[in-house]
Parts: structure tokens; sequence; C-alpha cells
């Protein structure tokens, strides 16, 4: 994922979570690669994308609504940064 995506998605699931209004919807490419860090590889089209943004969900314990709305995409921002970690060590 490039620098540009990850703060897009960072600063989109921060300012949902804290609080600063309605955040602008995250990328879905951006999405999609941190679903696919995840082994939750997404299909190319729209609905391949919200099944697994569905299936996230479900595994996570949010509502599953198929958006990624800031709560959604702060654990997918969270858990794929954890992943890289222990990864990398």
């Amino acid at each position: 994922m490039s620098a540009r995506g990850f703060l897009s998605v960072v600063g989109t699931a921060v300012g949902g979570v804290i609080g600063l209004g309605t955040p602008p919807p995250p990328d879905p490419e951006c999405v999609r690669e941190l679903l696919a860090e995840l082994d939750m590889l997404p299909g190319a089209g729209d609905e391949e994308l919200t099944e697994a943004v569905r299936a996230f969900q479900a595994r996570t314990g949010l509502v599953e609504d198929g958006v990624a709305g800031p709560h959604t995409v702060h654990l997918l921002t969270r858990y794929a940064a954890q992943r890289r970690f222990y990864l990398a060590a």
C-alpha cells in the first residue's frame, strides 16, 4: 500500500473514531490491500469487496453491514499493522 493510501485510510479511521465529523470514505483499493494483508482476499468487483468487508466485520464483532466505515477501517488498519509487526519479528 502506498504511503498516501495508508495515510488516507488512517485519517479516515481516526477521524471517525474520535468524532471529527463524518470522514470521507476510504479508498476501496486501500481497503482491498488491508483485507489482503489479513489473508481475506476480496475479488475485483464491488460486491466481492462488500462481502469481504462483511466477513471481516463478522470476525471482529462489528455490525455486519458491509460498509467500510470508521470503526471497520480503524480495525482493518490496526490488525494489518499488527500482522506486519509480528511477521517482521
